[in-house]
């Protein structure tokens, strides 16, 4: 190490980011504390690294001695748990001090009073922040302007409708957007959230505390819902979404634009579907590399997803999984048809409550599936079973020992609840 240029150094300790660690290393000899000081790029500060009998201003002397040791950090993350509660001055040096030179910041503090963050990093070089459990109020663009921002994460965070929809204005080359957890302040007793962004690839919601929301992003890539009960759902675009995933949602109309062309993906779970209106929302998607309805529910009960729709639909798919009810009458349905899924490798199926109608739909699914290389069932198992439920997993059994028999060539898998 003694023959290492200290900036090789500064870059290696850049690399435990944990501050703890780096504070420890710094120690050693003088090379290594000039390392830190010059050198050094990022730092991770986290209460759990330190003893817990440590007080909240002892903590506050040794996260500002350690920031005000360094020159040039460009990635800066401290999160420290509710039972300290840090004054704002401290907080407020540190960030005045690291802005000029700072990418990525990720913030969990609780201070008395609260910090404005945008206030004091706006207009300048951040490409990543991270906010957790704060406060945004009075959004100001004008001022508050992220022109280097592309990742921008918001969880446990109270902000109101407006301020958000400011917020990500102010930012013009956003490509990430993750909205964990949000509580959205409204004078309105039926709340929207209205989004726009040009530049916008990726968003994440969930838990957002509105009733409605309408995003206008031309080049959205990844679309991820989770955890919402929604009135409306509505994303405007050029028809650039590869990836949508629902999971968990309850949402009266959705509408994810008509030109799905470039769909590459869809994975949908714990989710009521209308299949007609769904099927229509995909149906062009004929790039579509994989598609997963898990634990869904159809909201006719004669609806039901059938291979043929789906292997004239998706020629290119690779990976398909699914897993919903077995209504009795249905099975001819779901196998009608004789066109093969041609590209499919892997073949996910399951069930929650077993019937008799699971065996035989494993067995016309893989049969539609001539260049099947994997097959994995999934199932949950009761403690306590009827002699029902034992005879039916007796007989699903049987079908699965011929099944391999017949398909030796296919990797037959199990996972069990």
């Amino acid at each position: 190490m003694e023959l290492l240029p200290v900036e090789v150094v500064g870059n290696i300790l850049s690399h435990l980011g944990v501050a703890r660690d780096v504070m420890v290393a710094s120690a050693v000899c003088r090379k290594w504390r000039d390392a830190c000081r010059r050198h050094l790029r990022s730092l991770s500060f986290n209460s759990d690294d330190f003893p817990r009998d440590m007080t909240t201003r002892q903590l506050e002397i040794v996260i500002t001695q350690t920031i005000f040791q360094t020159m040039g950090l460009q990635c800066l993350s401290i999160h420290i748990d509710n039972t300290h509660e840090f004054s704002a001055a401290p907080v407020i040096a540190w960030l005045m001090y690291t802005r000029e030179t700072l990418r990525s910041l990720s913030y969990n503090v609780r201070t008395i009073p609260n910090v404005n963050i945008l206030e004091k990093c706006g207009r300048q070089k951040l490409e990543v922040l991270d906010l957790d459990h704060n406060t945004i109020t009075g959004v100001e663009p004008s001022y508050q302007r992220f022109t280097c921002l592309k990742s921008l994460s918001l969880r446990h965070v109270s902000i109101s409708a407006l301020d958000l929809s400011l917020l990500v204005a102010a930012c013009p080359r956003i490509e990430s957007l993750a909205l964990d957890v949000l509580e959205v302040v409204t004078s309105d007793s039926q709340s929207t959230m209205e989004l726009t962004s040009h530049t916008l690839k990726s968003l994440f919601a969930k838990s957002v505390g509105v009733d409605k929301i309408i995003l206008d992003a031309d080049n959205l890539e990844v679309l991820h819902l989770n955890a919402l009960n929604l009135d409306l759902f509505e994303l405007n675009g050029k028809g650039t979404l590869k990836h949508l995933k629902i999971d968990d949602v309850s949402v009266t109309h959705l509408d994810i634009g008509d030109n799905t062309d470039h769909l590459e993906a869809v994975d949908v779970s714990n989710f009521t579907i209308v299949w007609p209106k769904f099927y229509s929302m995909i149906s062009r998607a004929s790039n579509l590399r994989m598609l997963r309805f898990w634990g869904v529910v159809f909201d006719d009960e004669d609806e039901i997803v059938d291979s043929e729709t789906i292997a004239v639909s998706f020629p290119l798919l690779r990976h398909l999984s699914l897993s919903y009810e077995l209504r009795d009458g249905l099975l001819h349905y779901s196998l009608q048809g004789s066109s093969p899924l041609e590209n499919v490798s892997v073949l996910e199926l399951g069930w929650t409550v077993i019937s008799e109608h699971f065996g035989p739909w494993v067995f016309g699914m893989i049969g539609r599936c001539p260049n099947l290389k994997k097959l994995v069932i999934h199932g949950v198992l009761s403690e306590a079973k009827t002699r029902e439920e034992r005879q039916m997993l007796a007989s699903f059994t049987s079908f699965i020992v011929c099944l391999m028999r017949k398909y030796v060539h296919v990797d037959v898998q199990f996972e069990y609840e």
